[in-house]
């Protein structure tokens, strides 16, 4: 409700905000530049007027001109100056980390604290897992590589390398 609130309020003041400006510019421009009235005038009169408007076209060029410079001239002083800035500072760089053994017991000595004795044997919770030869699993069935060729060809073959893989598991 509160930020709903805040968001109308700001989009009233932006739209003020953009009618105060354009406000301003009317005026700037009423000040700065008077109506033109071309209606009667001679030809030579309108030249007159074309050359002066030019004139006043070339002026404020150059003042762009000027202006455009300077700013460029400035971004590249902060630009500088912030580089400079980051050298004085100097560069650190980061240390190589070590890889550091810390037991169990160091761990939760620093977890507890000095006072807490907590000793425990992580690998007691561990199962033991016996290996089995793979080579007893698998008996070959044919000692001939053509002959278990044709046994395993077409989807007979797919089903029982299917149904062998899936036998060990279960």
């Amino acid at each position: 409700m509160l930020k709903s609130l805040l968001v109308a309020k700001a989009k009233e003041e932006l739209e003020q905000e953009i009618l105060d400006k354009e406000e301003e510019k009317q005026r700037y421009l009423a000040e700065r530049v008077p109506p033109l009235k071309t209606s009667g005038i001679s030809f030579a009169d309108l030249q007159k007027l074309c050359e002066e408007l030019h004139s006043k076209i070339v002026v404020v060029d150059e003042e762009r001109y000027d202006i455009e410079a300077k700013v460029n001239l400035h971004t590249r002083e902060i630009k500088d100056l912030n580089i400079k800035v980051l050298d004085l500072r100097g560069k650190f760089k980061r240390p190589p980390l070590r890889r550091v053994r810390v037991s169990a017991d160091a761990i939760l000595r620093s977890l507890l604290g000095s006072k807490h004795k907590v000793s425990m044997d992580l690998r007691a919770n561990l199962k033991s897992v016996k290996k089995e030869d793979s080579k007893e699993k698998r008996p070959v069935e044919d000692s001939d590589w053509r002959k278990n060729v044709e046994a395993m060809s077409g989807m007979e073959g797919r089903k029982k390398m299917f149904d062998a893989a899936k036998s060990p598991t279960q």
